[in-house]
Order: structure tokens, then sequence, then C-alpha cells
């Protein structure tokens, strides 16, 4: 009988959802909160999208620049490691092939079993440095660009985020009642940004959208509590 072949399903872009959630879950909440503790101020709406389209410029700028500096400090940091693992590798050879004993050993195997993964990795100086890199310091090679794609992905999920808890200031001319749609809005938009996120990071739909509610709305509520009093 033919079987069936077994393919197996990963979710490998971990990096792009984690920028999407930083810019996203920030650009719901802070724009949100400028916007309602303004609400209190000032009437008029048209001030109130100024302001908020303003920040939304400023903050995506602002957490864009971040990532692409967090980015660019992980590729930094991986490049002076492995240049580090290069050298340890060619001056203290012994040193560096007891340690990968040790990790083996953190797998159950004994000295006897890993010798031949260790002779073959001394004859294999780059293969070596990189099996250091993974299993001792526990860092990944950064993929070329990370820095821009991380920073443009926060930037545009953030610009993305901050219009949606603005969208009622801009369709509505009465600032009291579009601030209790932007709430509604804004709940919204997290528990279908919390549920999407669960489906492709493999958590419940319902428990990641509910978690993302109450996580956000906290957040989005304490902002708007400090920018009301504050006004």
């Amino acid at each position: 009988m033919p079987s069936t072949p077994h393919i197996e399903k990963h979710f490998t872009a971990g990096d792009a959802v984690r920028d999407v959630v930083i810019g996203m879950s920030d650009g719901l909440t802070v724009p949100f909160a400028l916007a309602a503790g303004l609400t209190g101020a000032i009437s008029q709406t048209h001030l109130i999208v100024t302001a908020g389209l303003a920040e939304i410029a400023a903050g995506s700028i602002a957490m864009g620049l971040g990532g692409f500096l967090a980015a660019r400090g992980d590729a930094e940091h991986y490049a002076h490691e492995l240049v580090r693992e290069a050298h340890e590798i060619e001056t203290v050879p012994e040193t560096e092939a007891q340690e990968v004993r040790e990790i083996f050993q953190l797998y159950g195997l004994d000295p006897k079993e890993s010798a031949g993964v260790v002779e073959s990795l001394r004859k294999r100086p780059e293969d070596w440095v990189r099996f250091m890199m993974r299993f001792e310091l526990g860092l990944e090679a950064p993929r070329p660009g990370r820095s821009w794609k991380s920073a443009l992905t926060i930037a545009a999920s953030y610009a993305v985020g901050g219009f949606i808890p603005l969208s009622a200031y801009m369709m509505l001319s009465e600032a009291n009642r579009a601030l209790y749609v932007s709430v509604a809005v804004t709940l919204g938009a997290l528990a279908l940004f919390g549920g999407v996120k669960g489906r492709f990071t493999g958590v419940p739909v319902l428990r990641s959208a509910l978690q993302t509610v109450l996580v956000g709305g906290a957040a989005a509520a304490a902002a708007f509590g400090i920018a009301r009093w504050i006004s």
C-alpha cells in the first residue's frame, strides 16, 4: 500500500510576527490614549485628528528606528561572537572540544558516543564555529536585511494600528460620541489582531484574542487615565 508522505508544517516567521505585534499593539493604544485624553479638553474633532496624525507619524518613525537599532545590534553582537568563537577554536581547540562533549552530555550522550562528532567537527572548522554559536551561545545567524525589514514592519504596523482608533474621530464630528466608537473599534481590533496572531503562532484563537483584548485594553485604559488626568 502506498504510504502517505509525512509533511511537517512549522511556523518560521517568528521575527516578522514579533515586529507586527510590537508595532500594532503600540499603534492601537498610544494614539487611542492621546485622542481619548484630548476629548475631555477639546471639542473639535479635527484638532484631535491633527494631533493624532502627528503622533502616528512621530510614533511610527520612533518605533521603526528602535526596531532598526535593535536588529542592527543583534547582528553586530553575532558578528563579534563569531570572530571570538573562531579565534578560540583556532587557539584552544581542546577546550572547545571539551565544551562540545559537555553540550552532548546535556542530551544524554557520553564522551565515547560524542567522540565521532567531535572529531568530525575538528576537520570542518567553519561548521564547528556555527555549531558553537548555535548550541553553546544560543545565537542564530541574522537574516540579510533584517534591520531594515524590522524597521519597516514595525513602523507600518504602528501606522495601521494608529489609524484604527483615530478613524472614529475622522468620521464623526462630535468628540464624545467619537470616543465611544473609538473604544468599541479599538477593542474589536485588539480581538481580531489577537485571533490572527494566535492562528499564526499556534495558540488557540479565542484564548489569544482574549489575552490581547485584556492586555491591550488594560494598557489603553491606563494610558487614557494618565492622559485624561494630565489634560
